[in-house]
């Protein structure tokens, strides 16, 4: 096994990212060998359990409520809504249900109660389970462990430097603080980004020194690529290119051994050729599903025929850390809080996300 260094610099991981192609392919294969089995990969199923309506201004959202996207909102869904849709997941052939919630932040309340019974409900199936629901306190992390959360997915998005550049209405150290009370339970971290947002490749390293630096690093990291969705700030932004993707995907094998590299949003523009250099530069994760919360995704039988062309096998659940266990309701030692957070707003200018707004306000 690789030990995992916590002291890249972006120089460092530059060079790195910028070697000729088949020389990093090979460092990236090599790294992935050492540390994983290359023919399995593990298969994620994303599920948006309440959508749209979100007060934050990502600048790459189609959930943002003050861009016009045509996002179908839909309430908080139902526990035995969920529970057929992971029944479905697991019998096509996912091993983990990763469950998204258009929220800024995660209140105290009877919301929050049904999201820790959907929880519990998928953990009994067997399941390994992620929520991203944004901010959260280390208390609701600790009642998210309870009742037998796996990993809570909160994504850096890209570097500190152009964060700002994205996000107006959080801050970045926000999402490292909701990492931290994250650690403070025994729920494992999930935390990614995006490229392909106008970014600059230093702003690439520097959202993986970042990302490194964290002690311990992720269990799994998503590397995004960006979908431009009309209505959006990012609408006009053309797609990146797969050489982009396969680089990243190398990049973050070599400087994260131990990790879970997750090829997510991003899929339908890959060909099956593409993304099979991805998983040989060390991605062993995909979500499978015809929807990453609401943009498009690549149909689970063409991923299970990609597999079987690829001689690749789905991850059993629970390969990488043992399951956890539920804690019912009625016997939780740990109570809400009913906290309020004060969360920053920087609430800085930015000039494409608010054209963006004010576009959709001349729709509507």
């Amino acid at each position: 096994m690789s030990e995992a260094r916590h002291n890249w610099s972006k120089e460092e991981i530059l060079e790195i990212y910028n070697k000729p192609l088949m020389e990093l392919l090979y460092e990236a294969a090599t790294v992935h060998r050492k540390n994983h089995d290359p023919n399995t990969v593990q298969v994620s199923t994303l599920l948006s359990i309440k959508t749209g309506g979100c007060p934050e201004d990502c600048g790459y959202c189609p959930q943002a409520a003050r861009y016009h996207t045509d996002i179908e909102g839909n309430d908080l869904m139902a526990v035995s809504q969920v529970k057929a849709q992971a029944l479905r997941a697991k019998a096509s052939g996912s091993s983990r249900v990763c469950m998204g919630a258009a929220w800024r932040n995660v209140k105290d309340g009877p919301e929050f109660d049904q999201v820790l019974e959907m929880v519990r409900t998928i953990n009994k199936l067997d399941m390994e389970v992620c929520c991203t629901l944004g901010m959260i306190t280390e208390n609701q992390a600790k009642r998210l462990a309870e009742a037998g959360l796996y990993a809570y997915n909160h994504n850096l998005d890209t570097s500190e430097d152009y964060y700002k550049d994205v996000i107006s209405t959080r801050a970045f150290e926000d999402r490292l603080d909701t990492i931290e009370n994250v650690r403070k339970s025994n729920v494992t971290v999930c935390s990614g980004g995006i490229i392909g947002m106008g970014e600059a490749l230093e702003d690439r390293a520097g959202m993986l020194v970042a990302l490194t630096s964290l002690n311990p690093q992720p269990e799994s990291v998503p590397i995004n690529a960006l979908v431009a969705v009309e209505g959006t700030p990012m609408e006009d932004i053309e797609p990146v290119s797969i050489w982009d993707m396969i680089r990243m995907v190398a990049t973050t094998r070599i400087v994260m051994p131990e990790t879970q590299v997750r090829l997510s949003a991003g899929r339908t523009e890959m060909s099956r050729e593409g993304q099979a250099m991805c998983f040989f530069a060390g991605a062993n994760s995909i979500f499978a599903g015809d929807k990453l919360l609401t943009t498009p995704n690549p149909d689970v039988n063409e991923d299970m025929a990609m597999f079987k062309m690829l001689g690749l096998n789905p991850q059993k659940p629970f390969t990488k850390v043992s399951q956890p266990k539920t804690v019912e309701a009625a016997d939780s030692q740990i109570q809400s809080l009913g906290e309020k957070p004060k969360w920053s707003r920087p609430g800085h200018f930015i000039e494409r996300n608010e054209t963006a707004k004010q576009k959709a306000k001349i729709i509507d």
